[in-house]
C-alpha cells in the first residue's frame, strides 16, 4: 500500500476534496438550444430528413401485387420487400446486407468523417423533427432560453403543453408505423380503431413511441455523447487525409471582435470575429474552434453559420470547412488512398455478389433427409432401394405443382407419395420418396452421390437440384 495516501485527519485529504465551486468528476447537463441557421448543408440535411422520414412513414402503406410492399411477417416467417419474399433459409442475404452496411459506414467515414451521424442516423433525424416542433411552439433560440428561465405563467404553460402534445402525437405515430412493418398496417389500423390491439402490438407501439419521445425530445445529444459506440471508435477510421469539419486556425487566429470597416490585419487579428455563432448552432454544444472532437456529429451547421458571418463582414468563406488535417498543415491531401480503394473495391464486390445472388435465387427449396433406420434395402431381382423424406418449399408468389426426378447413374427411378403434389405459395410440404437402383447401376458398393430434382409442372418449368447419398451394400 502506498504511504502517500492521505489518511483521515490528514490536511492533504481535505485539500484533495472538491470545493463547492469545483464540479468534480461529473458536470451537470446544460440544456442545449441550437440556433436555427440556413445554408447549403442545412438544406441537404433537411432534404435527407424529409426523404428518410417519408420512406419510413409511407413504406407500410405502399402496395405490391395486392399485398403490403414492405412487411416482416414474423408469425408466417415471411419477409416481403417490394417484389421479393425472403424466408428464414435466406438468412444469408441478411448477413450480406449487414456486411454491405458496415462497409459503407467504413468507406464514408474514412472518406468524409461522420456523414452517417449528421445526415442519416435515426437519432439525428428524429431529433431534428422534435427541434422543429419546439421552435414552432416556443420560438427561436433566445425565446426558448428566456422561456426556460421565466416563471410559470399562462403563456409558458400553453407553449410547453402544446409542444409536448405534438411530441407525444408524433412519437405515437412513429410507434404505430413501426408496428405496421410487422403487422399489416390496414389490419392494424382497423384493430386500433376498434380498440382490439393484441398485447404484443400494444407493447411495441408504446415502447417504440416512448423511446422516440425520450431520445429525441429529452436525451438528444446525450445519446450521441454517451450511448452511441460509434463516437468512440470512429477515430480508428480517420487519417490525416480524411475530410472533417475543421476550423482554419492559421487564418482565424488571433480571434476577436472588430468594426466592420476596420482593417483587421492591421489590428493583428485573424478572420474569426469571435461571434460564437458556430457554438450556438451546434446541436451537441461544442466549439469547433477547439479542434476535432468526438462529440462532433458532422452536421455542418457551423460551416453554414460561419459562411454567413464571413459574407456579412466581407471575408472569404471557408474559415470553417470540410478539409483534411494535411491541408490545414499546408501538406498535400490525397482523397484516393489505399484504404478508400480497398473499402470501395470490397463494397463493389460484395454488393455485386449480393445482387447476382438475388437475381439467381431459386423460388424453390428442398431439404433431403435420408432414412437413418435402414440405409438401404434389397428388393426382388437385386433392386436396391433408399428411402428419403423431402421437405419441399414454394417461395414463389403463387401455388405450384411439382414432381420429382432423380439423376446420377443409369437405372435409377423414383417413386413419391403422391406422385405429383401441390405446394401453396409461401408454404412447405413433406413428401416421402423411394429411389430404386437396378442391379449394376453402380460399379461398387458403398455410398454414391445422386441428385434429386424438384420440377414444376407447367410453364415456365423450373428445376431445383439437391445432391444426396445413395447407399448400396458392400460386396
Amino acid at each position: 500500500m502506498s504511504t502517500d495516501t492521505p489518511r483521515p485527519g490528514d490536511p492533504r485529504r481535505a485539500a484533495a476534496q472538491p470545493s463547492a465551486a469545483d464540479p468534480g468528476l461529473y458536470k451537470a447537463r446544460e440544456k442545449i438550444h441550437p440556433r436555427e441557421i440556413k445554408g447549403r448543408f442545412q438544406s441537404l440535411r433537411k432534404l435527407a430528413v424529409l426523404t428518410l422520414l417519408g420512406l419510413f412513414y409511407l413504406a407500410p402503406w405502399l402496395r405490391w401485387d395486392d399485398r403490403q410492399a414492405v412487411l416482416f411477417d414474423l408469425p408466417g416467417r415471411q419477409f416481403h420487400v417490394l417484389g421479393l419474399t425472403f424466408w428464414p433459409q435466406d438468412f444469408f442475404f441478411l448477413a450480406l446486407f449487414l456486411i454491405v452496411c458496415a462497409l459503407m459506414l467504413f468507406f464514408f467515414t474514412a472518406l468524409a468523417g461522420r456523414l452517417w451521424c449528421g445526415y442519416a442516423c435515426p437519432q439525428t433525424v428524429w431529433t431534428e423533427v422534435f427541434i422543429w416542433i419546439e421552435q414552432w411552439c416556443e420560438g427561436d433560440r433566445n425565446k426558448r432560453i428566456k422561456l426556460d428561465k421565466a416563471p410559470w405563467s399562462r403563456e409558458k404553460l400553453i407553449r410547453r403543453s402544446s409542444k409536448h402534445v405534438l411530441w407525444v402525437l408524433f412519437a405515437a405515430w412513429t410507434g404505430f408505423t413501426f408496428v405496421g412493418f410487422f403487422t399489416p398496417v390496414t389490419e392494424l389500423t382497423a384493430r386500433l380503431a376498434a380498440f382490439q390491439l393484441g398485447p404484443w402490438e400494444s407493447f411495441w407501439m408504446a415502447f417504440y413511441g416512448f423511446a422516440t419521445w425520450g431520445n429525441a425530445g429529452f436525451m438528444r445529444e446525450q445519446v450521441c455523447l454517451y450511448m452511441c459506440p460509434y463516437a468512440r471508435f470512429q477515430s480508428a477510421m480517420f487519417d490525416p487525409n480524411t475530410l472533417t469539419i475543421s476550423y482554419d486556425e492559421r487564418r482565424g487566429e488571433p480571434r476577436g471582435p472588430r468594426r466592420r470597416e476596420a482593417d483587421h490585419q492591421a489590428l493583428g487579428l485573424g478572420d474569426c470575429i469571435d461571434c460564437y455563432l458556430c457554438v450556438q448552432v451546434c446541436p451537441t454544444g461544442i466549439d469547433i474552434r477547439d479542434g476535432l472532437q468526438y462529440e462532433c456529429i458532422a452536421c455542418a451547421a457551423c460551416i453554414d453559420a460561419c459562411d454567413s458571418v464571413m459574407d456579412k463582414v466581407g471575408y472569404p468563406r471557408g474559415l470553417i470547412r470540410y478539409t483534411t488535417e494535411n491541408a490545414l498543415a499546408g501538406k498535400r491531401s490525397r482523397i484516393l488512398r489505399p484504404r478508400i480503394l480497398i473499402y470501395g473495391l470490397l463494397l463493389a464486390l460484395i454488393t455485386g455478389g449480393a445482387v447476382a445472388a438475388l437475381a439467381m435465387r431459386s423460388p424453390l427449396d428442398m431439404d433431403v433427409l435420408p432414412d437413418r433406420n435402414a440405409l438401404y434395402r434389397e428388393a426382388a431381382g437385386g433392386v436396391i432401394e433408399n428411402v428419403y423424406t423431402l421437405h419441399t418449399m414454394n417461395k414463389s408468389g403463387e401455388d405450384a405443382r411439382f414432381r420429382l426426378e432423380v439423376a446420377g447413374a443409369p437405372g435409377l427411378s423414383i417413386i413419391t407419395t403422391p406422385e405429383t403434389f401441390t405446394v401453396a405459395s409461401g408454404a412447405s410440404r413433406r413428401v416421402a420418396a423411394r429411389v430404386s437402383a437396378e442391379p449394376g447401376a453402380f460399379a461398387r458398393g458403398g455410398g454414391h452421390n445422386i441428385q434429386l430434382i424438384l420440377v414444376t409442372i407447367g410453364k415456365p418449368e423450373q428445376r431445383y437440384s439437391v445432391e444426396t447419398r445413395f447407399h448400396t451394400p458392400v460386396r
